[in-house]
């Protein structure tokens, strides 16, 4: 399994770091290929690049916007992109955002930023290896990062 990892140097935690950590502490046959860029535009382009060229089966994208509305607007066209990419490639890209402004206190945010990055790798590992363990989850108000909220 070729699992792809694309960050940027404007996050303020190591997101691809945890992901990569909680992957390998939950599967061993992977081969993880990291791409580090400026920033969340960056991700759609880098993501298509590590499907297509790198030849990976599945991405996560991590990124954190900042608080500023030109922030936000970025993210949102990020999102729009690494949609785009999926659709282009038939590839999953696990988009894994956590805006600065989800959290006042640093550490927090902090928290948040590898909670979020790991959960997501969690999340990885259950769609490619374990697809029913998934399936059970449906319906189930799960958050990545936040207290699960609970199905209605």
């Amino acid at each position: 399994m070729r699992i792809g990892i694309c960050d940027t140097t404007f996050a303020r935690f190591d997101m691809g770091g945890a992901a990569i950590d909680e992957l390998k502490r939950n599967a061993t046959d992977l081969k993880i290929i990291r791409e580090t860029v400026p920033g969340v535009k960056d991700l759609p382009v880098t993501a298509k690049i590590l499907i297509e060229e790198e030849n990976c089966d599945i991405v996560m994208a991590l990124g954190m916007p900042g608080p500023m509305e030109k922030d936000k607007m970025c993210a949102h066209e990020a999102s729009t992109g690494l949609i785009n990419a999926q659709l282009m490639t038939n590839t999953h890209i696990l988009e894994v955002f956590v805006h600065e402004d989800e959290e006042d206190d640093p550490e927090e945010l902090k928290k948040l930023a590898e909670t979020r990055a790991r959960e997501h790798a969690q999340n990885l590992i259950k769609m490619m290896y374990h697809p029913k363990a998934m399936r059970k989850e449906a319906g189930t108000g799960v958050r990545e990062g936040k207290e699960n909220v609970g199905p209605l």
